[in-house]
């Protein structure tokens, strides 16, 4: 039986179906609204708007609940590889033992960008911010290979544009990092999984022998997995509107990097760094930091608590914290910031002040931590979490493009000036 939510306005009632997603959240379908009624819907930040159907990530924010295609969070960081959850959202179920391997083996056999891309890098100011580095190298892609261009693209067109984009991401990351440091590119190598590459790629050396700590490798596994989508957020509506025109998919990908870029966004862990060493600059005296969080009419906020979305707790925070108490304890390091970082940790976990309020520390406070503890730049902070969050990305952008989305194109409610006439200047 269907359903309807009645909208009345002018003496004029018009009936909107109404949706129902397979979670029980409720929608009412505006999609004829103006051509029925005359109005729009104002919705400034879309916060309140579904811009899409989507089988891809449900997230319940007041309930701490984040699953991809119906999987549980804690489970597939627990038992999955990267490999596996990005096999999951692109392809909609788990691989089977063969699927697997031959997805990895697709992979790896494009992990190699073109040798004519180290003139572009070689092109960038040292010290240029890894992820405008990131974003434009990605766009590059697209002109080496132009059959992605195509309008007439076959699915197997598709497919392998997918698989060159999930392999060369991080090593177009570790050579940004590489050059920005002035150490030579190290090549990947075929026999290494996905996140022993990266770090192959980003902490090894052509001459000499590196050894990937495997506490290391499973922390960054779960990291990546953590972020690897997270239903409809700036980035991930940028990737799917930007698609929507009809663009590549590395056009697409490219402008969600960007997106991310942002530090109301991916930039969040980057954040939570930035404000320790402030306040290890400041004397390191944390209970004068925590007591102007606490002041309604200091501007100071406390980076890397609470969320947007999650009221209650981050799930994704939960699995992180072990395996940066694991990084840590692995790895032995020494630093005051990280001291810093576990000392305001506990007063956020026991003060009623930060309790009461729903001020947990969330995934980008431990990431920041983790990437820190493992000698990352904050600058390519951001870039770690672009690299887990592709195979969201791409997702999407395949779910946008098998379902025939529409162009995305907002309205707006007008505020400026009406019609007015031309006064020429005088003497012209």
């Amino acid at each position: 039986m269907s359903e309807f939510a009645q909208l009345t306005f002018d003496e004029n009632t018009i009936q909107l179906p109404v949706v129902r997603g397979s979670e029980k959240e409720i929608a009412v379908d505006i999609s004829k609204l103006r051509g029925q009624s005359g109005l729009i819907t104002l919705d400034r930040g879309f916060k309140n708007t579904g811009a899409t159907h989507s089988a891809i990530t449900f997230l319940d924010g007041e309930k701490g609940i984040l699953r991809y295609r119906g999987y549980a969070i804690e489970e597939l960081a627990e038992k999955a590889s990267f490999a596996e959850v990005s096999y999951l959202l692109i392809y909609g179920e788990l691989p089977t033992v063969d699927r697997l391997s031959w997805y990895n083996n697709s992979i790896v056999h494009h992990t190699l960008v073109h040798e004519n891309m180290k003139s572009f890098f070689s092109a960038f100011p040292l010290g240029a911010h890894p992820m405008g580095m990131l974003s434009a190298m990605v766009s590059t892609l697209s002109t080496f290979y132009p059959g992605s261009q195509s309008s007439n693209r076959s699915m197997e067109d598709i497919e392998l544009t997918i698989h060159r984009l999930i392999a060369k991401l991080p090593t177009l990351a570790s050579q940004a990092y590489k050059h920005n440091v002035g150490l030579p590119t190290v090549y990947p190598q075929n026999e290494l999984s996905y996140t022993e590459n990266f770090l192959y790629m980003m902490f090894g050396l052509p001459t000499e022998e590196f050894e990937i700590n495997p506490v290391v490798d499973s922390a960054l596994n779960k990291l990546l997995i953590l972020h690897a989508d997270h239903e409809q957020n700036c980035s991930t509506a940028t990737v799917r509107v930007v698609g929507s025109s009809q663009a590549n998919l590395y056009s697409s990908i490219s402008a969600g990097i960007s997106a991310l870029w942002g530090p109301l966004h991916g930039g969040a862990n980057q954040a939570v760094i930035e404000m320790l060493e402030q306040i290890k600059l400041d004397g390191g005296d944390l209970q004068k930091w925590i007591e102007k969080a606490k002041d309604k009419s200091d501007s100071f906020r406390l980076m890397g608590f609470g969320h947007r979305v999650y009221k209650n707790f981050d799930p994704r925070a939960r699995i992180i914290k072990k395996a940066a108490d694991d990084v840590l304890e692995a790895l032995g390091v020494d630093d005051p910031i990280l001291d810093i970082a576990k000392e305001l940790e506990q007063v956020a976990l026991k003060d009623e002040y930060f309790v009461e309020r729903g001020l947990y520390p969330n995934v980008d406070f431990y990431s920041g931590i983790i990437y820190r503890a493992l000698g990352i730049p904050t600058e390519m902070f951001t870039v770690m979490f672009a690299l887990g969050r592709l195979p969201g990305w791409i997702a999407q952008w395949k779910e946008m493009t098998e379902n025939n989305d529409p162009i995305g194109r907002p309205r707006q409610v007008y505020t400026g000036p009406t019609e007015r006439p031309f006064v020429e200047i005088d003497g012209r």
